[in-house]
């Protein structure tokens, strides 16, 4: 044996072997490794134990879904109009239920492309879902989710809609609970007829209707893709409301049908191609919201929860028409005001994506956020100067505004102005169309232009009475039931200010007055120890007075000072007795001469029941809102008697309600009413204008023999309208609005003067009164003649309506 074979092991040499310091390295590196490797194992396990413990605790805690086990539908009451329009419904918790077998495949299938395309293989939470939304959430800047469609019956069912860990794990939780109580074709069909779908449509065979005018047996391919697209944003992705977005999501999901093998490349291709034609909507066209809550709180006194799920179909006394336009009216006139008013700013500002591509999803989501309401829509501004601002729709179109639509909020785009309140990219506006007459090539055309403004502050409350029967014909509580659920018809006790004179004026014939009583419009001052608290110096709206004048001069001219002596005449206690045969609550009007200028409280139900008295001829009706109520089947459940007048209902006199017609048509003829006359061409109006110390009631009641309707407009905490808004300005012209519209069909019917009335010269008095007998003239006591006021006393006076 050579020597090269006889080395020893020690002094053996390898050509790979490594140095001793190298191996225990390497050893070192491994047992950190395994430590870390333990570390995070021990972590991960502590981890584990925690979620699960915690997951132990809570699942004790979850609601009882026996709601869902054994689910039943239960039928909404309906409230309807006189002609059976529907306006609201109350309980409701599906349209129309259809069990899973009746269900079409094409829509389960649709749904499940898009919602929850391992729905038959997951057991309520898809963990496969879960990290692919997590990796996508990563690399997007917007969130994306990862719930089943059990996760989602579990959420709408039993948990808020804020996004919080807790509220997901109680979301899984419940997820894991429903999938082990129902099988999957039962919680397939509850999401289907459950999930809300936009314009009213609670299910996919609610939905079919609303959008297609059809049974949800007969849709198509392409109308399921689209119907599908609806439950992750309805407001977002419905045909209506933004067709070029709803169509984009519809075309992907007939894509995903067809990657999950739901149909095949023939049917993919007819229905990409499949051009859509939709039912127009009609979402509740009457806004009769405040309305059916009145009927809603009726109902519930009568039947309690069962007026929920017994099928109710309450009948209205309101034409369905009339109701709309008296909304409409209402609504305009709330706007117009707020058109003048200082620019209150942005409601929000988002941050726009510089790429194109995601810029309308984003402004999608920004919108979301900031609902339409009605035909006041939210917009997000991509661009602004103090000349032209273009703005994005939730429909997805765009919108330049120039001109007259830029001055509203002039003050929000002036280049220093506050910037709190400047319009820039990503401000999130309202914006409205409007029609403006403009001037091209010599010729007056009406356009229709965008404007940019604000949701209003400001209140209002219309109402409207047949004062024969008392029925209901109208009624707007405010601007929106969805913001404010206050109805001012029935809740709002506000001051009448000039439109409670007419109420003193009755009063005052009983007295001995007349419509040719002549009445010193001179000032008045009352020192403090005759008021016995301030000194007060009360004003015409005017600043000016005229003399002496005859009442129906007064009364057109809504002369204060007139009205304080006739009220101090005729005595305080005496009006005090006598408004109470309106309806007017004698302790909301102490027995002050402020009670000449409407410094009471009422509402305006109160006025317009007040009113119905000279328009009937001086009965009181009570108001009446419901008609009859059937069940579901259309039995009937009550019926409201027809309203006969009699004597028994009789409060002032005949002929002092017709000489109270006389003095109310000359207001609306030659006064502070004028324009109803001369805008609706007939004679037979009467009424009244009121605007409070300050501006912050305008008010106008008015009257046709056949119908009552009163309007107020102020804010819900008393402040000023502004100097130059009065009743005859704001109030009026919705009057007349809707009037135009209710009285189109109506003849012109005068008054004829009832027994006990004679006509002397030009005028009408009661016939005890045309000799020496009555009131020709009020001479000032000279307890009320004006005082120079002393410089200490002029600043003390006591502002009329502020106590």
């Amino acid at each position: 044996m050579s020597d090269a074979k006889k080395k020893s092991p020690q002094g053996s040499e390898k050509p790979d072997a490594k140095p001793a310091h190298s191996r225990s390295a390497a050893s070192h590196l491994q047992r950190a490794l395994a430590w870390l490797l333990g570390l995070c194992a021990a972590g991960a396990l502590s981890v584990a134990l925690l979620v699960g413990l915690a997951l132990a605790m809570a699942y004790p805690n979850l609601p009882d879904i026996s709601g869902l086990t054994d689910y039943r539908p239960k039928l909404p009451m309906r409230i309807l109009s006189s002609e059976g329009v529907l306006l609201g419904e109350f309980g409701e918790e599906r349209r129309n239920y259809l069990t899973i077998d009746k269900i079409p495949p094409v829509m389960q299938d649709a749904v499940l492309a898009i919602e929850d395309a391992r729905f038959y293989q997951h057991g309520g939470v898809d963990y496969l879902g879960v990290i692919r939304a997590g990796l996508a959430n990563v690399a997007e800047s917007r969130s994306q989710g990862a719930s089943t469609i059990t996760m989602q019956v579990a959420r709408n069912f039993y948990l808020s809609t804020e996004k919080t860990l807790t509220r997901k794990i109680y979301e899984i939780l419940l997820a894991l609970k429903i999938e082990n109580a129902l099988p999957k074709r039962k919680i397939l069909e509850i999401y289907m007829n459950q999930i809300f779908l936009g314009h009213r449509a609670y299910g996919f065979a609610a939905a079919s209707e609303i959008y297609f005018g059809k049974p949800l047996k007969d849709i198509s391919i392409a109308e399921a893709a689209m119907l599908a697209g609806l439950p992750k944003a309805p407001s977002a992705y419905n045909p209506i409301n933004n067709p070029r977005r709803a169509n984009l999501r519809q075309q992907y999901i007939i894509d995903r049908m067809l990657d999950n093998g739901y149909i095949t490349e023939e049917q993919h291709e007819v229905a990409k191609a499949e051009v859509l034609r939709y039912r127009r909507v009609s979402e509740n066209s009457s806004h009769a919201e405040f309305l059916a809550e009145a009927a809603r709180q009726l109902i519930f006194t009568q039947y309690g929860d069962e007026a929920y799920t017994r099928g109710l179909h309450v009948y209205l006394t309101v034409r369905a028409d009339e109701q709309n336009v008296a909304y409409r009216a209402l609504r305009r006139g709330l706007m117009d005001y707020e058109q003048r008013q200082f620019y209150r700013g942005p409601e929000a500002y988002v941050d726009l994506p510089k790429d194109p591509k995601a810029l309308d999803a984003r402004i999608a989501e920004a919108l979301a956020d900031h609902p339409a309401n009605d035909e006041l829509l939210a917009a997000v501004v991509l661009e602004a100067d103090a000349k032209k601002v273009v703005v994005a729709l939730q429909s997805g179109e765009t919108a330049s505004i120039v001109g007259d639509g830029l001055k509203p909020v002039a003050s929000g785009l002036a280049e220093r102005g506050n910037p709190k309140i400047q319009i820039r990219r990503g401000a999130v506006v309202r914006v409205l169309k409007t029609t403006r007459t403009v001037r091209e090539a010599g010729k007056e055309v009406s356009k229709d232009a965008w404007t940019l403004t604000q949701l209003p502050e400001v209140e209002g409350a219309f109402v409207a009475i047949d004062p024969r029967n008392g029925e209901l014909r109208a009624m707007v509580g405010g601007f929106d039931f969805a913001k404010n659920k206050f109805n001012h018809v029935t809740q709002a006790w506000r001051q009448p200010g000039s439109s409670f004179k007419p109420f003193i004026y009755s009063a005052a014939l009983e007295r001995g007055f007349s419509p040719t009583t002549v009445v010193n419009d001179a000032p008045l001052f009352f020192s403090a120890a005759t008021t016995g608290s301030q000194p007060w110096e009360p004003k015409n709206y005017d600043g000016t007075f005229e003399g002496p004048m005859p009442l129906r001069t007064a009364l057109a001219k809504s002369k204060n000072m007139v009205s304080i002596r006739v009220l101090q005449a005729v005595g305080t206690d005496f009006a005090q007795g006598w408004i109470s045969r309106f309806g007017f609550e004698a302790e909301k009007h102490p027995p002050y001469l402020t009670m000449a200028l409407g410094a009471g409280s009422v509402t305006p139900m109160q006025m317009a029941q007040a009113y119905s008295v000279f328009a009937n001829g001086g009965y009181q009706v009570m108001p009446r809102l419901i008609s009859r109520v059937t069940d579901n089947q259309g039995r009937v459940l009550y019926q409201a008697a027809p309203v006969q007048i009699d004597e028994s209902q009789r409060v002032i006199e005949a002929r002092n309600a017709f000489l109270m017609n006389s003095l109310l048509q000359e207001v609306t003829r030659s006064g502070t009413a004028a324009k109803a006359q001369a805008q609706l061409k007939r004679p037979d109006l009467y009424g009244k204008t009121g605007t409070t110390n300050d501006s912050m009631d305008a008010w106008f009641a008015g009257y046709q023999r056949e119908m009552v309707a009163v309007v107020w407009i102020g804010y819900d905490q008393p402040r000023k309208l502004g100097s130059r808004e009065t009743g005859g300005g704001l109030s009026l012209p919705v009057w007349i609005e809707f009037m135009r519209h209710a009285l189109r069909n109506t003849a012109v019917s005068e008054y004829e003067p009832p027994e006990g009335i004679v006509r002397r010269g030009n005028d009408w008095y009661y016939d005890e009164y045309t000799g020496n007998d009555g009131v020709r003239k009020l001479n000032d006591d000279a307890a009320s003649v004006p005082q120079n006021a002393s410089e200490d006393e002029k600043k003390g006076i006591l502002d009329l309506f502020k106590r």
